[in-house]
């Protein structure tokens, strides 16, 4: 069983920056695909950026430009790194990673607020 550990959540005021961070707990994202997804209230979770095992990248319409994904094989982590961020950013934040045999395992999330 695979845990998945987000940190570096918070309160940023409109137009700053925060990075999360996602640790497994096994040595296994570098043959994965790793994604964050974000939840706000009353809301549906949805896709904010995901990383193949190949480094191929994607990103909702509303963070491109904004938000950078990445991933430090060698430390079992993936990175969001998340510049200008807008009120409309504040969501809890979960990462996500899909095995090679399609299991999905998900994090606790972390809260991220940001103010106008």
């Amino acid at each position: 069983q695979v845990q998945l550990a987000e940190s570096g959540g918070g309160l940023v005021q409109a137009g700053g920056s925060l990075r999360l961070s996602c640790a497994a707990s096994r040595n296994s994202i570098s043959r994965n695909t790793m994604g964050w997804y974000r939840q706000a209230p009353g809301k549906q979770r949805e896709l904010v950026a995901a990383i193949t095992s190949g480094g191929n990248t994607n990103y909702a319409d509303s963070v491109k430009g904004r938000f950078t994904i990445s991933r430090e094989n060698s430390k079992n982590t993936v990175y969001l790194q998340m510049n200008s961020l807008k009120p409309e950013d504040t969501a809890v934040y979960y990462c996500n990673m899909v095995s090679t045999l399609g299991y999905a395992f998900w994090g606790q999330g972390t809260q991220v607020t940001v103010s106008s």
